[in-house]
């Protein structure tokens, strides 16, 4: 994942002393999870984000509105997410909408649960509790 601009990595750089360890918030919360996945590749509103989400999972998790931005003021707080005010197609967005973007440090903490799950399913193969051998 590349940094998308120059104000992204200014206030990760101040931010980079007082961030835990990327595995200090570990196990995320799926929603915490599917919402930076949703934004790996892309900044989106969050209305976008649930749809994503919802299409990633082919529907098993629907996101509310009240869950999406209890997380995404979290995720700011702990330096996952940043807001942004750069908007894909100006012309046509709404300027309500409020877009959201994965930081480098959120990058890291999403890198580190997939380790952690891939581990947890190597762990589930190997006693049989998952299909496949570990």
């Amino acid at each position: 994942m590349a940094i998308k601009n120059i104000s992204t990595m200014a206030i990760m750089e101040v931010m980079s002393d007082k961030l835990p360890e990327p595995e200090s918030l570990l196990p995320l919360p799926a929603a915490t999870f599917h919402i930076l996945m949703s934004l790996a590749d892309e900044d989106r509103h969050g209305y976008a984000i649930i749809q994503d989400v919802a299409a990633r999972t082919d529907g098993e998790l629907k996101l509310s509105a009240g869950t999406l931005y209890r997380s995404i003021q979290r995720m700011l707080e702990q330096g996952l997410l940043v807001e942004v005010r750069e908007r894909p197609a100006p012309e046509l967005d709404d300027e309500r909408r409020r877009y959201y973007r994965i930081t480098p440090y959120g990058g890291l903490v999403a890198r580190a649960e997939g380790r952690r799950l891939t581990q947890l399913v190597r762990l589930a193969k190997a006693s049989g509790f998952a299909p496949g051998r570990a």
